[in-house]
């Protein structure tokens, strides 16, 4: 069964629909790095990592991980290591894992430029907690985290994030 994402604002899964939000530069085709853009397709659900500080271990048959303080990922085109977990302190480009914010406490990383990457199409497209003012994301999708977790309750390993494509 997949999570749909309908519009910017909307996803579906399993008959229940959820608000969500998408990156800044709203749904459509991904161009590069840093494009703010959520991109359109089905992408599978690679894993669940959380803050173990936070929360507990989310129940869900994802394969699931507990966030460290070293956890980062890296989003620099020109690295080898580039759309992939890396471990800190690392000498290029990055995101950490571990937030001051809650955006993180749940992150989903999706099968998007990973199989393999191709240098400069986008990094990090996570399935994660949206901000307390839904403010649009970097090119994620995200949703509450209380939305999160009764969603990640019913995922398994068969479960996709389908982003279809805006409508004028």
């Amino acid at each position: 069964m997949d999570i749909i994402v309908t519009s910017p604002t909307e996803l579906t899964f399993a008959g229940k629909t959820y608000s969500c939000v998408v990156g800044r530069g709203g749904i459509g085709i991904k161009g590069r790095e840093g494009d703010g853009i959520t991109p359109v397709g089905r992408f599978p659900l690679r894993s669940l990592r959380y803050r173990p500080d936070i929360l507990e271990k989310p129940k869900t048959k994802l394969t699931t991980h507990p966030i460290i303080p070293l956890d980062g990922w890296c989003d620099d085109p020109k690295h080898d290591q580039y759309n992939r977990l890396i471990r800190l302190p690392f000498s290029a480009s990055y995101e950490s894992l571990w937030r001051p914010d809650d955006l993180y406490n749940l992150i989903v990383n999706l099968g998007f430029n990973d199989d393999p990457p191709v240098l400069g199409l986008g990094s990090a497209i996570f399935f994660h907690v949206k901000s307390p003012k839904s403010l649009p994301t970097e090119g994620c999708v995200a949703l509450a985290q209380s939305d999160l977790l009764e969603v990640l309750e019913n995922c398994t390993t068969d479960t996709f994030v389908n982003i279809k494509p805006q409508t004028p």
